[in-house]
């Protein structure tokens, strides 16, 4: 086996980031907040106090705990019975699949090779500049979640007789080396839909194909025996399998409940993959490389005072499916609660860990399937894999519509006039719009990097509705800050707010009184958030006149101190649950 000098690793201190600088006065700096309190899993759904400054865990438990559920849950999904009849070395390239349950590429190096070598790049461009306007494309809360992520990657696979290699620099410029110094015949990693990581793709493809590995002690060295190493995608990110589906993806309906009703009838969902327990060992590496600290990325943080802290990394996420349906018995009331915004189990909290790949969506369909036959089976429990649908929706249209959906008039080229006024979107972006659920929206996303289901409708509609600022900036700013992007959910989610998705039917508006009114109808969210509004009355919370900052721009429809509610929205899909924000 290739043994890989030293000298050939990078070290991060001899790379240097460049991070573009906005076409705005960017003078909000985006900072992690670390430091939080382990939330009681016994916890209301809700903090005990709008005035609370606790940082609530997500998930809720202990480390050692964390460790005995991730632990217990491995052992169930592992396999005595696999074989393993490769040759030779393979690279397993993670990229938005930091996990080791259910995850397929990992599953067919370890079939295909005596040795296997897990890598992650880290890619400058992922910490670039978003393609329109120029914001930061990776956020500090973000990067310190794919930080932890990939902690507890690497933590798993040492466990497993492996470790994760660590480099710093673009993939296509990683892989090929790494296929050279060790001759590996083949590098596997997870398939992706957006144009940006398609061409990463092509040019791991392209360089791969100038390798040249030596044949084997004892064959020819004729022209006839040369062999180049391969790329080989696999799909893995969606709960149908893209081979499944019932139709091509041409052919993908353009409203989700055709798409949905399809599935449901003629398509079956795989079950996970089960690995041994023992994949290792590795091919002899004199150095791993080391995980960087989010200052070592160019980044800044600072501690939290208030809201969600969510804890990357798979062992986090099988945690958290544990503690939201089996410890705190949930799943049977999330159909009644998921249009919550306020505290840690109003929802399943499940998407910044499949926006990471930490958590599998088939994983997560098996758990709901073995809650229903031990526990109970109703709406709420449907309602879960109705909403994973939904994120496969939007991935599988990625591919249908290509860039389109990453552009002004989206899948349907619609012509209108949008603003791209800087101190509107500001004050959109700051929580400075002098409409409370608007504000205490975008600080608790500033904060956190998340923000509810409802939350995101409501702060699209506005934007793009009452403010007529371009749809794009919104999205990009998500792209920024939220722990759970992924480019398909969030610009088909956009597109959708925005009016110019592939469904026209879903062009709506949000009334904000009505809104507050039905979601926050005693103002604990807002005060929770903008505690200046704490000693109001409760129902002057959202509506609170000239105790608050003026108002950016007038409703569309309704005001807002006058508690108006002319018009409801059906609700926008924003997430795969909650899924955020990419560019093209």
């Amino acid at each position: 086996m290739a043994i890989l000098p030293s000298s050939f690793f990078l070290s991060l201190s001899q790379r240097k980031f460049i991070y573009p600088s906005s076409i705005f006065s960017y003078s909000t700096q985006i900072r992690f907040h670390l430091g939080f309190q382990t939330m009681n899993s016994t916890s209301k759904s809700q903090p005990n106090s709008v005035a609370s400054s606790t940082v609530y865990q997500v998930p809720g438990l202990g480390p050692h705990e964390m460790d005995g559920i991730a632990e217990k849950t491995f052992e169930r999904y592992s396999s005595k019975t696999v074989k393993r009849n490769g040759k030779g070395i393979s690279i397993v390239w993670f990229r938005n699949d930091l996990r080791v349950l259910d995850n397929e590429s990992l599953f067919m190096a370890w079939v295909s090779s005596e040795a296997i070598l897990p890598v992650y790049c880290i890619d400058p461009r992922l910490f670039g500049s978003t393609y329109y306007f120029g914001f930061p494309k990776t956020g500090a809360v973000r990067a310190q979640f794919i930080i932890e992520c990939l902690a507890d990657l690497k933590k798993n696979l040492m466990k497993m007789g492996l470790d994760l290699l660590i480099q710093h620099g673009k993939p296509e410029d990683i892989l090929p080396s790494l296929a050279k110094a060790f001759g590996a015949h083949t590098v596997y990693a997870h398939r992706e839909t957006c144009s940006e990581e398609l061409q990463v793709e092509r040019l791991v493809t392209r360089r791969l194909r100038t390798v040249v590995l030596s044949p084997p002690q004892g064959n020819s060295t004729s022209s006839s025996s040369t062999k180049n190493p391969k790329l080989e995608l696999i799909w893995g990110s969606t709960m149908y399998h893209l081979d499944d589906l019932p139709f091509s993806v041409s052919s993908l309906p353009d409203v989700y409940t055709q798409f949905r009703k399809s599935v449901e009838a003629r398509s079956s969902i795989r079950v996970c993959i089960r690995l041994p327990k023992a994949l290792g060992p590795p091919p002899s590496v004199d150095d791993w490389g080391h995980i960087p600290s989010i200052e070592q990325l160019g980044l800044h943080s600072e501690k939290a005072t208030k809201g969600m802290r969510f804890l990357g990394g798979e062992t986090a996420a099988l945690s958290r499916v544990t503690e939201y349906f089996w410890k705190k018995d949930l799943l049977k009331i999330y159909k009644e609660t998921r249009n919550g915004m306020l505290g840690p189990d109003y929802s399943t909290k499940f998407s910044p860990w499949l926006a990471s790949g930490s958590l599998s969506p088939r994983f997560i369909y098996e758990e709901v399937k073995r809650f229903e036959k031990e526990r109970q089976a109703n709406d709420s429990t449907y309602w879960v894999l109705f909403e994973l649908i939904w994120r496969d929706y939007f991935r599988f249209l990625s591919i249908k519509y290509g860039n389109s959906l990453f552009h002004l008039g989206g899948p349907r080229k619609v012509e209108q006039g949008w603003l791209q006024d800087r101190k509107l979107f500001e004050s959109w972006r700051n929580g400075s719009t002098g409409y409370p659920l608007i504000d205490a929206n975008m600080k608790e996303l500033s904060a956190t990097g998340f923000m509810s289901n409802r939350g995101r409708q409501i702060v699209c509609s506005f934007l793009v509705r009452d403010m007529g600022v371009d749809w794009r900036m919104g999205a990009e700013w998500f792209e920024t800050c939220l722990l759970d992007y992924d480019p398909c959910s969030n610009y088909g989610n956009w597109t959708y707010g925005a009016g110019v998705g592939n469904d026209p039917r879903e062009d709506r508006y949000f009334s904000i009184p009505k809104q507050a009114q039905t979601y926050d109808p005693e103002g604990e969210y807002v005060a929770y958030w903008l505690p200046e509004l704490l000693a109001l009355p409760k129902d002057k919370r959202n509506f609170p006149g000239k105790s608050y900052i003026e108002q950016v721009v007038p409703l569309k429809f309704g005001n807002a101190n006058r508690q108006h509610n002319q018009s409801m929205a059906r609700r926008t899909k924003f997430g795969g649950r909650q899924s955020g924000a990419q560019r093209r």
